[in-house]
């Protein structure tokens, strides 16, 4: 297995990066958080799976060795393939995937591209305490009603629901409870 790759970054595309290594240009399928941490002519260091299928081999970066134990757990439940998988780690935390299992949440899931709700709601029953520990990389915060509605409106403006997450978690705790400003006060801080 390739657990690491370090080099330079040659491309990095959408959803995918070429590294360089030993004069070999590795082409890795990537999460949103390894994209975000290249830059081309850069150094880096990802932790990856290599997965092998009857018609390919696929390499798959991540930012870090929980969100890899994450991917491995969600390969695990039945219907989701490697692709599925990366844009659910692209598209949600680990930590609002581990709360929305928790608190069997499967709206919080429906809102990734490619997961509806029958495929939400077995991802939540698949993963129930099969999620591995030790996930807290950003403060999970309760996803209430308002929130929710927030979270709504701030993707249907085309934000992705990591972007849209953290500018609600930028949000004081002194926040009127008024939509409007809330949302005036979400997208002042994803315009900065």
């Amino acid at each position: 297995m390739i657990a690491s790759v370090q080099g330079r970054v040659l491309q990095r595309n959408s959803d995918s990066l070429v590294i360089s290594v030993g004069g070999v240009g590795l082409e890795l399928l990537a999460t949103r958080t390894a994209l975000e941490a290249c830059q081309v002519g850069e150094e880096v260091f990802l932790h990856t799976r290599l997965l092998v299928r009857e018609d390919a081999l696929t390499l798959v970066a991540f930012a870090s060795s929980h969100e890899r134990d994450v991917f491995d757990a969600l390969l695990k439940v039945s219907g989701i393939g490697t692709k599925l998988a990366v844009a659910i780690l692209s598209h949600i935390t680990i930590d609002n995937l581990r709360q929305a299992v928790a608190n069997a949440r499967p709206e919080l899931l429906s809102r990734v591209p490619g997961v509806g709700k029958k495929t939400a709601e077995k991802i939540l029953l698949e993963l129930k305490d099969k999620l591995p520990t030790g996930l807290d990389i950003l403060p999970v915060s309760d996803v209430d009603d308002l929130n929710s509605d927030l979270l709504d409106a701030l993707t249907s403006l085309g934000f992705s629901i990591i972007e849209a997450q953290t500018a609600i978690q930028s949000l004081p705790a002194s926040t009127p409870k008024d939509m409007q400003e809330r949302l005036r006060l979400c997208l002042q801080y994803l315009s900065s």
